[in-house]
């Protein structure tokens, strides 16, 4: 078997393409900043994958007259919503200093480090609030027979809610579940209600 390698530069090359170049940081930054603002979202420039099989040319100039025939004022919105983000992201760049940058590394590596290694916890007592009852977390032995936790005397078993759709896992599991959804804001947790 042979195996090849292209570059991207060798890429640009046989398709007649040319990149532009930005300052180092640029792209990083517009990039990051086209996520929050979602300025190339399908609803603001169109979904490429189904566009790009649409156009009947294979030439770059092509492609870009096709396209701005088909969406004229995509672009001009995309870098609208996206130069707004980066004015947000100057903005704040003149608010973050020493001291901002010390407690967001704390945050991250010991607040949410813990919150996110003890979530199960928080389920638990949650869970144990809600039934008026107690909560324990398992201990190795019964970790290592599928139980993550007791409410009250009853074993328990928290996964993720994407784990009812995963019906091909061999691991049976005779227990009560508590299935969790990670949200922005939070953790949304469902359970049958006489778990108990």
């Amino acid at each position: 078997m042979k195996v090849i390698k292209i570059s991207n530069n060798e890429i640009l090359t046989l398709l007649d393409a040319e990149a532009s170049n930005f300052p180092k940081y640029a792209t990083q930054i517009l990039n990051l900043a086209n996520q929050n603002a979602q300025g190339t979202r399908p609803s603001v420039v169109g979904q490429m994958s189904d566009l790009i099989q649409e156009f009947p040319g294979n030439k770059l100039k092509e492609w870009e007259e096709w396209y701005l025939n088909k969406h004229p004022e995509s672009l001009s919105l995309a870098a609208i919503k996206i130069f707004e983000m980066v004015d947000n992201f100057k903005d704040v760049m003149t608010k973050i200093d020493r001291e901002m940058v010390n407690r967001w590394v704390n945050d991250l590596v010991i607040v949410k480090t813990f919150i996110g290694l003890k979530f199960q916890e928080a389920i638990l007592k949650s869970v144990a609030i809600e039934l008026n009852s107690t909560y324990r977390n398992a201990t190795p032995e019964e970790e290592s027979h599928g139980i993550d936790g007791l409410i009250g005397e009853k074993p328990v078993s928290i996964k993720p809610t994407s784990y009812e759709l995963k019906k091909s896992l061999s691991e049976t599991i005779d227990i009560p579940f508590i299935f969790y959804e990670k949200l922005k804001d939070g953790i949304e947790i469902s359970y049958d209600e006489d778990i108990l």
